[in-house]
């Protein structure tokens, strides 16, 4: 009996702790180009995952992306784009046509990713493990440009709403905490 309840303590606390939920570095991706990848590449580097989209308000962020990754990529920041078509159908596109609109608008060069779902039974174990249950922050996507920052130890730090800008104040801070812990 004993057994048991020991037992059953530990899986309630994996399950509060979010180990549960699948390691950032083991989840399974497709590129751009739709390659199949992982993040276990991004292992050690401090990550900056966002649902973008090429026909949102927001996607003048690309812009600010870029500039981030830009100017904090040698120190070990990465920017991820996921792009995503479940907020108003503002990434219908192919993979195809999306790197052509980044690179051709925003001159993007931080790694992007096949369309996947952020939200619902679709959504992908990446966001699974970003915002499901068992998530340090925990609860569906509400829009476009949601972005995730992970520790170089893949534990997320922070996460901000489509509104935060990539060049305020608050974000640029947390980007340099991670980017000085080790």
């Amino acid at each position: 009996m004993t057994f048991r309840i020991l037992l059953g303590s530990l899986i309630w606390l994996a399950t509060l702790t979010g180990a549960s939920a699948q390691p950032i570095f083991e989840v399974s991706v497709n590129d751009i180009d739709g390659q199949k990848t992982a993040l276990a590449p991004y292992r050690g580097r401090v990550l900056l995952i966002v649902n973008v989209a090429s026909a949102c308000g927001y996607t003048g962020q690309y812009e600010g992306l870029q500039a981030l990754y830009a100017k904090y990529q040698k120190r070990g920041l990465t920017v991820l784009g996921f792009p995503c078509n479940q907020f108003g159908g503002q990434e219908s596109g192919s993979e195809a046509e999306i790197k052509e609109f980044c690179s051709a608008n925003f001159h993007v060069t931080f790694p992007m990713f096949a369309k996947i779902s952020v939200n619902g039974e679709q959504r992908h174990p990446l966001y699974a493990a970003l915002a499901g249950s068992g998530a340090v922050f925990p609860g569906d996507i509400s829009w476009n440009f949601n972005k995730f920052l992970v520790g170089r130890d893949g534990k997320v730090i922070a996460r901000f709403d489509s509104g935060t800008e990539p060049d305020s104040a608050a974000f640029v801070k947390a980007i340099e905490a991670a980017l000085a812990a080790k």
